[in-house]
């Protein structure tokens, strides 16, 4: 066994502990987060990060054709889908007046800052 076909299986073993461990993160924050806003937020950066570590792992493993092709397409897939699919959440949220917890409220036009940059 050469050196590099020892290497393989420890990297795709690194890789899918890692997804693991994010996917775990963002279902722990699904489950304990307060809000919507929150929950979304913790879901959709660790699972995108959980997906893509188990995607990339499976690349490692199968190599760049077949079935390690199908895991670059899925990382690609996944990071386009998953901030468009957060944003729309988040826009129906707002539009169906779905507070934030505590007292966090929107921002408005009278809470801008000016910025003298901005003229």
């Amino acid at each position: 066994m050469t050196a590099h076909a020892a290497f393989r299986p420890a990297v795709v073993t690194l890789l899918v502990g890692i997804g693991a461990f994010f996917l775990l993160v963002g279902t722990i924050g699904l489950l304990r987060l307060p809000d919507v806003y929150n929950r979304m937020h913790a879901t959709s950066k660790a699972t995108t990060l959980g997906a893509a570590s188990i995607f990339l792992a499976g690349f490692v493993h199968f190599g760049p054709a077949g079935a390690g092709l199908v895991s670059l397409v899925g990382i690609l897939f996944l990071f386009a889908t998953a901030p468009t699919g957060v944003h729309m959440i988040s826009r129906a949220a707002q539009r169906m007046d779905i507070g934030f917890a505590g007292d966090v409220t929107w921002p408005t036009a009278s809470d801008r800052v000016d910025d003298p940059t901005d003229d």
